[in-house]
């Protein structure tokens, strides 16, 4: 049980893929214009990184490694097989909202990347919690971009309205242009708030302690101690 929530825990905080690993960064800026757009690339990704990491580790060990990544690919392009012509059946609108970048799933680093790191090195219910965990990761990095593009840009949210009528939307928020802003301002936040919880000397409170032998900061605090004294 450790362990799946150690898989969890990992790739929604530790290496999540968006703000952390700064993996799968094509369908990040291209098709985050909108909440709905964001959540439905995240939650499609998720369902193909899942099934790929449970279908890897299942064969991992009769995988002869000359083909193990044509392996991968054959593995995750049917899956995304799959979820394309579900997607189109009954979701129609988000499908062709996301156009070409649904197939460009198979070539998506994250998943080829678990693939190969972790389920092809674990069994089948850990790799399942891996790619649930970085499937969560995803989708919170791709919809949170989604949400602040499309309110800055049209007043909307998840398609209803929650800016005042006054509001004049910044039409490049939901251009290429406003991905980038986006999503460096919240790589700017992250890393603020890491490095805040690190800067923190006390113990137990989850920061860093500031006492492991190879520390920066206690490199520099023996450094300065030395020339003041």
């Amino acid at each position: 049980m450790k362990g799946i929530f150690e898989r969890l825990r990992n790739g929604i905080v530790k290496e999540n893929p968006t703000f952390v690993l700064m993996l799968g960064m094509c369908p990040t800026l291209a098709v985050t214009t909108s909440a709905k757009n964001g959540i439905g690339m995240g939650l499609a990704t998720m369902v193909v990184l899942v099934l790929s990491n449970f279908m890897i580790s299942l064969l991992r060990k009769i995988i002869p490694d000359a083909v193990r990544v044509p392996v991968y690919i054959t593995v995750i392009a049917s899956f995304v097989t799959v979820i394309e012509m579900v997607m189109h059946a009954y979701v129609k609108d988000l499908y062709d909202s996301l156009g070409i970048y649904i197939p460009l799933i198979v070539v998506n680093c994250i998943i080829l990347g678990r693939a190969e790191a972790y389920a092809n090195k674990h069994g089948a219910i850990l790799s399942i919690f891996d790619g649930i965990g970085i499937g969560i990761g995803f989708t919170i990095g791709l919809t949170l971009i989604g949400v602040i593009r499309e309110i800055l840009g049209n007043g909307t949210a998840f398609g209803f309205q929650v800016m005042p009528k006054s509001f004049e939307p910044i039409s490049i928020f939901i251009m290429a242009p406003g991905a980038f802003f986006i999503l460096a301002m919240l790589c700017a936040v992250q890393n603020k708030l890491k490095l805040k919880g690190a800067n923190r000397h006390v113990k137990g409170d989850g920061g860093c302690n500031g006492d492991c032998a190879s520390c920066p900061m206690k490199e520099a605090e023996e450094k300065e101690a030395t020339s003041n004294g």
